[in-house]
Protein backbone atom coordinates (compact mmCIF):
# COMPACT_ATOMS: atom_id res chain seq x y z
CA UNK A 1 0.00 0.00 0.00
CA UNK A 2 1.39 3.39 -0.97
CA UNK A 3 1.70 6.27 1.45
CA UNK A 4 -0.65 8.37 -0.69
CA UNK A 5 -3.43 5.91 0.07
CA UNK A 6 -3.43 7.33 3.59
CA UNK A 7 -3.26 11.04 2.78
CA UNK A 8 -6.97 11.51 3.50
CA UNK A 9 -6.37 10.44 7.06
CA UNK A 10 -4.31 13.43 8.02
CA UNK A 11 -5.00 16.33 5.68
CA UNK A 12 -5.14 19.65 7.54
CA UNK A 13 -4.46 18.09 10.94
CA UNK A 14 -2.62 19.68 13.83
CA UNK A 15 -2.49 16.51 15.91
CA UNK A 16 0.40 14.12 16.36
CA UNK A 17 -0.97 13.18 19.76
CA UNK A 18 -4.29 13.82 21.40
CA UNK A 19 -4.33 17.49 22.28
CA UNK A 20 -4.30 18.16 25.95
CA UNK A 21 -7.10 19.43 28.08
CA UNK A 22 -6.91 22.42 30.39
CA UNK A 23 -5.89 22.51 34.03
CA UNK A 24 -7.82 24.34 36.75
CA UNK A 25 -6.75 25.20 40.29
CA UNK A 26 -8.21 27.17 43.17
CA UNK A 27 -7.43 27.90 46.82
CA UNK A 28 -9.45 29.41 49.66
CA UNK A 29 -7.19 30.46 52.53
CA UNK A 30 -8.08 30.47 56.19
CA UNK A 31 -4.40 30.62 57.18
CA UNK A 32 -3.08 33.87 55.65
CA UNK A 33 -1.49 31.91 52.83
CA UNK A 34 0.04 33.55 49.78
CA UNK A 35 -2.79 32.38 47.52
CA UNK A 36 -1.27 33.80 44.32
CA UNK A 37 1.94 31.84 44.69
CA UNK A 38 -0.05 28.76 45.66
CA UNK A 39 -1.95 29.05 42.38
CA UNK A 40 1.34 29.59 40.56
CA UNK A 41 2.77 26.34 41.95
CA UNK A 42 -0.49 24.51 41.31
CA UNK A 43 -0.55 25.61 37.67
CA UNK A 44 3.10 24.68 37.32
CA UNK A 45 2.15 21.14 38.35
CA UNK A 46 -0.69 21.19 35.79
CA UNK A 47 1.39 22.63 32.95
CA UNK A 48 1.20 19.30 31.08
CA UNK A 49 -2.54 19.89 30.59
CA UNK A 50 -2.01 22.99 28.49
CA UNK A 51 0.91 25.10 27.32
CA UNK A 52 -0.88 27.76 25.30
CA UNK A 53 -1.93 30.33 27.89
CA UNK A 54 -2.48 30.70 31.61
CA UNK A 55 -3.94 33.11 34.10
CA UNK A 56 -4.93 33.83 37.69
CA UNK A 57 -7.85 35.67 39.34
CA UNK A 58 -7.70 36.83 42.97
CA UNK A 59 -10.45 37.87 45.35
CA UNK A 60 -9.33 40.54 47.82
CA UNK A 61 -12.18 41.54 50.15
CA UNK A 62 -14.79 40.96 47.46
CA UNK A 63 -12.88 42.70 44.67
CA UNK A 64 -11.66 40.38 41.91
CA UNK A 65 -8.57 41.26 39.88
CA UNK A 66 -6.81 39.09 37.33
CA UNK A 67 -3.89 38.63 34.98
CA UNK A 68 -3.56 36.27 32.02
CA UNK A 69 -1.46 35.96 28.89
CA UNK A 70 -0.19 33.58 26.23
CA UNK A 71 2.70 31.36 27.25
CA UNK A 72 3.91 28.92 29.89
CA UNK A 73 3.36 29.50 33.59
CA UNK A 74 6.93 30.70 34.43
CA UNK A 75 6.92 32.96 31.37
CA UNK A 76 3.62 34.67 32.16
CA UNK A 77 4.01 35.04 35.94
CA UNK A 78 7.11 37.03 36.76
CA UNK A 79 8.00 37.94 40.33
CA UNK A 80 6.70 41.45 39.65
CA UNK A 81 3.31 40.12 38.53
CA UNK A 82 3.00 37.80 41.51
CA UNK A 83 3.74 40.67 43.91
CA UNK A 84 0.84 42.68 42.48
CA UNK A 85 -1.85 40.45 43.99
CA UNK A 86 -3.04 39.71 47.50
CA UNK A 87 -6.25 38.11 48.66
CA UNK A 88 -8.02 35.38 50.53
CA UNK A 89 -8.88 33.18 47.57
CA UNK A 90 -7.63 32.72 44.02
CA UNK A 91 -8.16 30.51 40.99
CA UNK A 92 -5.95 29.74 38.02
CA UNK A 93 -6.04 28.12 34.62
CA UNK A 94 -3.62 26.69 32.11
CA UNK A 95 -5.08 26.23 28.65
CA UNK A 96 -4.94 24.24 25.51
CA UNK A 97 -7.74 25.39 23.23
CA UNK A 98 -10.45 22.93 22.24
CA UNK A 99 -13.26 25.41 21.62
CA UNK A 100 -12.13 28.92 20.76
CA UNK A 101 -9.16 30.25 18.87
CA UNK A 102 -5.64 30.55 20.22
CA UNK A 103 -5.92 34.20 21.25
CA UNK A 104 -5.11 36.19 24.38
CA UNK A 105 -8.74 37.19 24.90
CA UNK A 106 -9.65 33.50 25.12
CA UNK A 107 -7.18 32.89 27.94
CA UNK A 108 -8.68 32.14 31.35
CA UNK A 109 -9.84 32.68 34.05
CA UNK A 110 -12.71 34.63 32.54
CA UNK A 111 -13.93 37.58 34.62
CA UNK A 112 -17.39 39.09 34.09
CA UNK A 113 -19.68 41.55 35.82
CA UNK A 114 -22.88 40.06 37.18
CA UNK A 115 -25.61 40.75 39.74
CA UNK A 116 -23.36 40.72 42.83
CA UNK A 117 -20.26 42.30 41.33
CA UNK A 118 -17.58 40.30 39.54
CA UNK A 119 -17.35 36.59 38.90
CA UNK A 120 -14.23 34.70 37.74
CA UNK A 121 -14.45 31.30 36.10
CA UNK A 122 -11.85 28.69 35.05
CA UNK A 123 -13.11 25.83 32.88
CA UNK A 124 -11.72 22.50 31.73
CA UNK A 125 -13.74 20.64 29.13
CA UNK A 126 -16.01 21.21 26.18
CA UNK A 127 -19.73 21.76 25.62
CA UNK A 128 -21.55 20.10 22.74
CA UNK A 129 -24.39 22.65 22.68
CA UNK A 130 -22.40 25.86 23.21
CA UNK A 131 -23.05 27.15 19.67
CA UNK A 132 -26.80 26.70 20.07
CA UNK A 133 -26.84 28.47 23.45
CA UNK A 134 -24.72 31.32 22.09
CA UNK A 135 -26.97 31.72 19.05
CA UNK A 136 -30.11 31.89 21.19
CA UNK A 137 -28.51 34.40 23.58
CA UNK A 138 -27.29 36.63 20.73
CA UNK A 139 -30.77 36.63 19.21
CA UNK A 140 -31.97 38.12 22.53
CA UNK A 141 -29.32 40.85 22.51
CA UNK A 142 -26.44 39.21 24.36
CA UNK A 143 -22.92 40.22 23.32
CA UNK A 144 -19.94 37.86 23.56
CA UNK A 145 -16.35 39.05 23.69
CA UNK A 146 -14.61 35.72 23.08
CA UNK A 147 -15.11 32.56 21.03
CA UNK A 148 -14.93 30.12 23.96
CA UNK A 149 -17.68 28.03 25.49
CA UNK A 150 -16.40 29.24 28.87
CA UNK A 151 -18.04 32.58 28.18
CA UNK A 152 -21.27 30.75 27.39
CA UNK A 153 -21.18 29.17 30.86
CA UNK A 154 -20.40 32.52 32.51
CA UNK A 155 -23.22 34.20 30.60
CA UNK A 156 -25.72 31.56 31.70
CA UNK A 157 -24.69 31.89 35.36
CA UNK A 158 -25.12 35.65 35.15
CA UNK A 159 -28.50 35.37 33.44
CA UNK A 160 -29.88 32.79 35.90
CA UNK A 161 -28.49 34.75 38.87
CA UNK A 162 -30.58 37.75 37.83
CA UNK A 163 -33.68 35.56 37.97
CA UNK A 164 -32.85 34.00 41.35
CA UNK A 165 -31.65 35.23 44.73
CA UNK A 166 -29.85 31.92 45.26
CA UNK A 167 -26.52 31.22 43.55
CA UNK A 168 -27.07 27.49 43.99
CA UNK A 169 -30.27 27.67 41.93
CA UNK A 170 -28.46 29.68 39.25
CA UNK A 171 -25.70 27.07 39.02
CA UNK A 172 -28.18 24.20 38.88
CA UNK A 173 -30.07 25.94 36.06
CA UNK A 174 -26.80 26.44 34.20
CA UNK A 175 -26.02 22.74 34.56
CA UNK A 176 -29.48 21.81 33.27
CA UNK A 177 -28.86 23.93 30.17
CA UNK A 178 -25.32 23.00 29.15
CA UNK A 179 -24.34 19.58 27.82
CA UNK A 180 -20.83 18.18 27.71
CA UNK A 181 -17.86 17.51 29.91
CA UNK A 182 -16.68 20.22 32.29
CA UNK A 183 -14.93 20.95 35.56
CA UNK A 184 -15.37 24.50 36.84
CA UNK A 185 -13.64 26.52 39.54
CA UNK A 186 -15.40 29.83 40.22
CA UNK A 187 -14.75 32.91 42.36
CA UNK A 188 -17.71 34.93 43.59
CA UNK A 189 -17.35 37.99 45.85
CA UNK A 190 -17.69 35.77 48.93
CA UNK A 191 -16.93 32.15 48.07
CA UNK A 192 -15.04 29.74 45.83
CA UNK A 193 -17.11 27.19 43.94
CA UNK A 194 -16.23 23.85 42.32
CA UNK A 195 -18.48 22.01 39.86
CA UNK A 196 -18.10 18.68 38.07
CA UNK A 197 -20.31 17.71 35.12
CA UNK A 198 -23.13 15.18 35.67
CA UNK A 199 -21.12 12.35 34.10
CA UNK A 200 -17.82 13.22 35.79
CA UNK A 201 -16.10 13.21 32.39
CA UNK A 202 -13.61 15.88 33.42
CA UNK A 203 -11.75 15.45 36.73
CA UNK A 204 -11.78 17.72 39.78
CA UNK A 205 -10.57 16.97 43.31
CA UNK A 206 -10.52 18.63 46.74
CA UNK A 207 -7.55 18.98 49.07
CA UNK A 208 -6.87 20.55 52.46
CA UNK A 209 -3.86 22.62 53.50
CA UNK A 210 -3.97 23.32 57.25
CA UNK A 211 -7.37 25.05 57.58
CA UNK A 212 -7.50 26.05 53.90
CA UNK A 213 -9.06 24.26 50.93
CA UNK A 214 -7.81 23.56 47.42
CA UNK A 215 -9.52 22.51 44.18
CA UNK A 216 -7.49 21.03 41.32
CA UNK A 217 -7.79 19.03 38.11
CA UNK A 218 -5.29 16.50 39.46
CA UNK A 219 -3.99 15.45 42.85
CA UNK A 220 -0.40 16.13 41.76
CA UNK A 221 -1.24 19.84 42.00
CA UNK A 222 -2.32 19.33 45.62
CA UNK A 223 1.05 17.75 46.31
CA UNK A 224 2.80 20.74 44.75
CA UNK A 225 1.38 23.10 47.42
CA UNK A 226 1.57 20.64 50.31
CA UNK A 227 -2.17 19.96 50.49
CA UNK A 228 -3.63 16.61 51.53
CA UNK A 229 -5.93 14.90 49.05
CA UNK A 230 -9.44 14.57 50.45
CA UNK A 231 -11.53 13.22 47.58
CA UNK A 232 -12.75 13.80 44.05
CA UNK A 233 -15.96 15.68 43.43
CA UNK A 234 -18.79 13.34 42.50
CA UNK A 235 -20.39 13.61 39.07
CA UNK A 236 -22.93 16.44 39.18
CA UNK A 237 -21.66 17.80 42.51
CA UNK A 238 -21.38 21.48 43.44
CA UNK A 239 -19.19 22.56 46.36
CA UNK A 240 -19.11 26.01 47.98
CA UNK A 241 -15.98 26.87 49.97
CA UNK A 242 -16.06 29.78 52.41
CA UNK A 243 -15.30 30.80 55.96
CA UNK A 244 -17.46 27.96 57.25
CA UNK A 245 -15.61 25.28 55.27
CA UNK A 246 -17.12 23.16 52.50
CA UNK A 247 -20.80 22.94 51.66
CA UNK A 248 -21.65 20.17 49.21
CA UNK A 249 -24.75 19.84 47.03
CA UNK A 250 -25.40 16.80 44.88
CA UNK A 251 -27.60 17.73 41.93
CA UNK A 252 -30.29 15.36 40.73
CA UNK A 253 -29.28 15.71 37.10
CA UNK A 254 -29.35 12.44 35.15
CA UNK A 255 -25.87 11.13 34.48
CA UNK A 256 -23.54 8.42 35.59
CA UNK A 257 -19.88 7.91 36.19
CA UNK A 258 -17.90 8.36 32.97
CA UNK A 259 -14.41 9.72 33.64
CA UNK A 260 -12.51 10.20 30.38
CA UNK A 261 -10.44 7.02 30.10
CA UNK A 262 -7.60 8.95 28.45
CA UNK A 263 -6.85 10.58 31.78
CA UNK A 264 -5.32 7.25 32.77
CA UNK A 265 -3.82 6.54 29.35
CA UNK A 266 -2.22 9.86 28.54
CA UNK A 267 -3.44 13.14 30.03
CA UNK A 268 -2.84 12.87 33.74
CA UNK A 269 0.55 12.89 35.40
CA UNK A 270 1.54 9.41 36.63
CA UNK A 271 1.82 10.67 40.23
CA UNK A 272 -1.86 11.65 40.29
CA UNK A 273 -4.74 9.71 41.79
CA UNK A 274 -8.13 9.96 40.07
CA UNK A 275 -11.36 8.76 41.62
CA UNK A 276 -9.39 6.45 43.88
CA UNK A 277 -7.09 4.92 41.25
CA UNK A 278 -3.36 5.58 40.80
CA UNK A 279 -2.53 6.72 37.27
CA UNK A 280 0.92 5.13 37.57
CA UNK A 281 -0.53 1.76 38.59
CA UNK A 282 -3.09 1.98 35.77
CA UNK A 283 -0.39 2.46 33.15
CA UNK A 284 1.74 -0.29 34.66
CA UNK A 285 -1.23 -2.66 34.52
CA UNK A 286 -2.01 -1.61 30.95
CA UNK A 287 1.50 -2.62 29.93
CA UNK A 288 1.16 -5.98 31.64
CA UNK A 289 -2.15 -6.70 29.93
CA UNK A 290 -0.70 -5.57 26.63
CA UNK A 291 2.07 -8.16 26.99
CA UNK A 292 -0.55 -10.86 27.63
CA UNK A 293 -2.70 -9.87 24.67
CA UNK A 294 0.17 -9.22 22.23
CA UNK A 295 3.31 -11.19 23.11
CA UNK A 296 6.35 -11.15 20.83
CA UNK A 297 9.90 -12.48 20.88
CA UNK A 298 12.28 -9.56 21.36
CA UNK A 299 15.46 -8.43 23.08
CA UNK A 300 14.48 -5.07 24.61
CA UNK A 301 11.35 -3.16 25.64
CA UNK A 302 11.44 0.64 25.37
CA UNK A 303 8.83 3.33 25.90
CA UNK A 304 8.14 6.51 23.95
CA UNK A 305 8.74 9.33 26.46
CA UNK A 306 6.98 10.25 28.59
CA UNK A 307 3.54 8.64 28.73
CA UNK A 308 4.69 5.36 27.20
CA UNK A 309 7.41 4.68 29.77
CA UNK A 310 5.32 3.24 32.59
CA UNK A 311 3.38 0.93 30.26
CA UNK A 312 6.70 -0.22 28.81
CA UNK A 313 7.89 -1.13 32.30
CA UNK A 314 4.70 -3.14 32.84
CA UNK A 315 5.15 -4.92 29.50
CA UNK A 316 8.74 -5.80 30.44
CA UNK A 317 7.79 -7.19 33.85
CA UNK A 318 5.01 -9.34 32.41
CA UNK A 319 6.94 -10.60 29.37
CA UNK A 320 10.33 -11.02 31.00
CA UNK A 321 11.97 -9.04 28.19
CA UNK A 322 14.51 -6.55 29.61
CA UNK A 323 13.42 -2.93 29.90
CA UNK A 324 15.74 -0.15 28.82
CA UNK A 325 16.10 3.30 27.34
CA UNK A 326 15.93 3.53 23.59
CA UNK A 327 14.71 7.07 22.98
CA UNK A 328 16.12 10.19 24.61
CA UNK A 329 13.79 13.16 24.92
CA UNK A 330 14.81 16.79 24.55
CA UNK A 331 13.05 18.43 27.51
CA UNK A 332 13.23 21.90 26.00
CA UNK A 333 11.02 21.56 22.94
CA UNK A 334 7.27 21.96 22.75
CA UNK A 335 4.78 19.37 21.57
CA UNK A 336 5.13 18.23 17.95
CA UNK A 337 1.52 19.01 17.03
CA UNK A 338 2.20 22.77 17.10
CA UNK A 339 4.10 22.61 13.81
CA UNK A 340 1.80 23.71 10.95
CA UNK A 341 3.44 21.81 8.09
CA UNK A 342 4.17 18.09 7.86
CA UNK A 343 7.86 18.66 7.07
CA UNK A 344 8.21 20.90 10.11
CA UNK A 345 6.43 18.35 12.29
CA UNK A 346 8.80 15.58 11.24
CA UNK A 347 11.80 17.83 11.90
CA UNK A 348 10.36 18.58 15.33
CA UNK A 349 10.08 14.84 16.04
CA UNK A 350 13.78 14.40 15.25
CA UNK A 351 14.70 17.30 17.52
CA UNK A 352 12.44 16.11 20.30
CA UNK A 353 13.39 12.41 20.29
CA UNK A 354 16.73 10.82 19.48
CA UNK A 355 17.42 7.07 19.42
CA UNK A 356 20.05 5.67 21.76
CA UNK A 357 22.03 3.73 19.18
CA UNK A 358 24.25 1.91 21.67
CA UNK A 359 21.18 0.38 23.36
CA UNK A 360 19.17 -0.68 20.31
CA UNK A 361 21.66 -1.57 17.58
CA UNK A 362 21.21 -5.12 16.35
CA UNK A 363 18.29 -5.82 18.72
CA UNK A 364 14.65 -6.75 18.28
CA UNK A 365 12.79 -3.88 19.92
CA UNK A 366 9.33 -3.69 21.47
CA UNK A 367 8.34 -0.02 21.35
CA UNK A 368 5.46 0.98 23.66
CA UNK A 369 3.42 4.12 23.05
CA UNK A 370 0.18 5.29 24.63
CA UNK A 371 -1.81 5.89 21.43
CA UNK A 372 -1.80 6.32 17.67
CA UNK A 373 -3.85 9.23 16.35
CA UNK A 374 -2.58 10.00 12.86
CA UNK A 375 0.31 7.59 12.64
CA UNK A 376 2.80 10.08 11.26
CA UNK A 377 4.80 10.50 14.46
CA UNK A 378 4.80 6.74 15.06
CA UNK A 379 6.11 6.14 11.53
CA UNK A 380 8.94 8.61 12.05
CA UNK A 381 9.97 7.06 15.39
CA UNK A 382 9.99 3.54 13.93
CA UNK A 383 12.09 4.82 11.06
CA UNK A 384 14.55 6.47 13.47
CA UNK A 385 14.96 3.25 15.43
CA UNK A 386 15.63 1.23 12.31
CA UNK A 387 18.09 3.83 10.98
CA UNK A 388 19.89 3.54 14.33
CA UNK A 389 20.35 -0.19 13.81
CA UNK A 390 17.29 -1.87 15.35
CA UNK A 391 16.89 -5.31 13.78
CA UNK A 392 13.12 -5.34 14.28
CA UNK A 393 10.62 -2.86 15.73
CA UNK A 394 7.41 -4.29 17.18
CA UNK A 395 4.99 -1.54 18.16
CA UNK A 396 2.59 -2.05 21.06
CA UNK A 397 0.00 0.55 22.04
CA UNK A 398 -1.38 0.77 25.59
CA UNK A 399 -4.79 1.92 24.37
CA UNK A 400 -7.27 0.59 21.81
CA UNK A 401 -7.49 2.17 18.34
CA UNK A 402 -8.99 5.67 18.47
CA UNK A 403 -11.87 5.47 16.01
CA UNK A 404 -14.26 8.25 16.99
CA UNK A 405 -14.14 11.98 17.64
CA UNK A 406 -14.24 13.33 21.16
CA UNK A 407 -16.62 16.22 21.81
CA UNK A 408 -16.02 16.60 25.54
CA UNK A 409 -12.61 18.25 25.73
CA UNK A 410 -10.16 16.51 23.38
CA UNK A 411 -9.43 18.28 20.11
CA UNK A 412 -10.33 15.57 17.61
CA UNK A 413 -13.14 17.34 15.72
CA UNK A 414 -13.62 14.88 12.86
CA UNK A 415 -13.23 11.17 12.33
CA UNK A 416 -11.34 11.75 9.11
CA UNK A 417 -8.45 12.92 11.30
CA UNK A 418 -8.16 9.53 12.97
CA UNK A 419 -6.27 6.86 11.06
CA UNK A 420 -7.89 4.00 12.99
CA UNK A 421 -11.35 5.23 11.99
CA UNK A 422 -10.78 4.15 8.42
CA UNK A 423 -7.88 1.69 8.42
CA UNK A 424 -7.41 -1.82 9.73
CA UNK A 425 -4.67 -2.67 12.22
CA UNK A 426 -2.65 -4.25 9.41
CA UNK A 427 -2.99 -1.10 7.29
CA UNK A 428 -1.84 1.02 10.22
CA UNK A 429 1.11 -1.35 10.78
CA UNK A 430 2.08 -0.87 7.15
CA UNK A 431 1.72 2.90 7.50
CA UNK A 432 4.00 3.11 10.55
CA UNK A 433 6.40 0.56 9.03
CA UNK A 434 6.54 -1.61 12.17
CA UNK A 435 7.31 -5.33 12.00
CA UNK A 436 4.18 -5.99 14.06
CA UNK A 437 1.51 -3.91 15.78
CA UNK A 438 -0.81 -4.61 18.69
CA UNK A 439 -3.37 -2.47 20.53
CA UNK A 440 -4.75 -3.03 24.02
CA UNK A 441 -8.38 -4.14 24.00
CA UNK A 442 -11.17 -1.97 25.40
CA UNK A 443 -12.07 -4.77 27.83
CA UNK A 444 -8.55 -4.83 29.23
CA UNK A 445 -8.24 -1.07 29.34
CA UNK A 446 -11.27 -0.36 31.51
CA UNK A 447 -9.98 -2.86 34.07
CA UNK A 448 -6.53 -1.31 34.41
CA UNK A 449 -7.38 1.40 37.02
CA UNK A 450 -7.29 -0.61 40.25
CA UNK A 451 -9.55 0.60 43.04
CA UNK A 452 -11.33 3.09 40.81
CA UNK A 453 -14.58 4.45 42.19
CA UNK A 454 -15.88 5.52 38.79
CA UNK A 455 -16.85 4.26 35.36
CA UNK A 456 -15.23 5.45 32.16
CA UNK A 457 -16.14 7.25 28.96
CA UNK A 458 -14.76 5.20 26.04
CA UNK A 459 -16.60 7.07 23.27
CA UNK A 460 -13.42 7.78 21.29
CA UNK A 461 -12.75 4.04 21.20
CA UNK A 462 -16.19 2.49 20.67
CA UNK A 463 -18.54 5.34 19.71
CA UNK A 464 -20.65 4.92 22.85
CA UNK A 465 -21.26 8.62 23.61
CA UNK A 466 -22.79 9.28 27.05
CA UNK A 467 -24.11 12.63 25.77
CA UNK A 468 -25.61 13.08 22.31
CA UNK A 469 -23.28 14.95 19.99
CA UNK A 470 -23.84 16.80 16.70
CA UNK A 471 -23.53 14.71 13.55
CA UNK A 472 -20.42 16.13 11.90
CA UNK A 473 -19.86 13.54 9.23
CA UNK A 474 -18.65 10.92 11.67
CA UNK A 475 -20.31 8.11 9.76
CA UNK A 476 -18.34 6.57 6.93
CA UNK A 477 -17.14 3.14 6.04
CA UNK A 478 -13.62 1.84 5.80
CA UNK A 479 -14.30 0.99 2.18
CA UNK A 480 -14.93 4.67 1.43
CA UNK A 481 -11.50 5.67 2.70
CA UNK A 482 -8.89 2.90 2.65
Amino acid sequence: MKKNDFEYAYDDIRLDKLNEECGVFGIYSNDNLDVVRSVYYGLYALQHRGQESCGVAVNNNGEISYYKDMGLVPEVFTEHILNCFTGKMAIGHTRYSTTGSSLRENAQPMVINYKEGKLALAHNGNLVNAAQIRQEAESQGAIFQTTTDTEVIASLISRYRVKSDDMLDALKNMMRTVQGGYALVILTPRRMVGIRDPFGIRPLCIGKLKNSYVLASESCALDAVGADYIRDLNPGEIVFIGDNGIESYQTDLPGGSKLCVFEHIYFARPDSVMDGASVYESRLEAGKRLAIEHPVEADLVIGVPDSGLTAALGYSRQSGIPYGEGLIKNRYIGRTFIQPEQGQRETAVRIKLNPLKQAIEGKRIVMIDDSIVRGTTSRRIVQMLKEAGAKEVHMRVSSPPIKYSCHYGIDTPSRKNLVAASCTVEQIRELVAADSLGFLSVEALVNTPKGSKCGFCTACLDGDYPIDVPDEGNKFSIEQKC
